[in-house]
């Protein structure tokens, strides 16, 4: 079983301020999405395709223009049936606040909220 967080996603009103934040002050390598829908930017945390892949600590993320003007964090969580976990959601009180679609080479995503308004995906 899955279940564990796998990538985060900064959600920003300000995308380049941001950008330019995570760069500086903690030296993150960023790397522009091509996506013919939306503004995504790829977040490297740390070495994940050198020598030392995979035994740095940590996950790698992404940031993205806010939709609705807000900023938050929303946490990636990898699961082996993202329909399943969406009714498991809703049962425990929860709200699939954007419906389950297609990542080309990726896999499935939905986003939805706890029943306090945690954002995940």
């Amino acid at each position: 079983m899955l279940n564990r967080p796998c990538h985060f996603e900064i959600h920003s009103t300000d995308p380049e301020k941001s950008l330019a934040f995570f760069k500086d002050v903690f030296g993150w390598s960023v790397h522009k999405w091509e996506s013919p829908t939306q503004e995504y930017w790829l977040l490297g945390t740390g070495d994940c395709c050198g020598p030392e892949a995979g035994k740095q600590p940590g996950i790698n993320g992404g940031l993205m223009r806010s939709r609705d003007g807000k900023d938050r964090t929303v946490n990636t969580i990898q699961v082996d049936d993202v329909h399943r976990v969406l009714k498991a959601v809703e049962a425990a009180g929860g709200k699939v606040v954007v419906p389950t679609m297609a990542i080309p080479g990726v896999g499935w995503l939905a986003y939805c909220k706890t029943p306090r308004g945690i954002f995940l995906v």
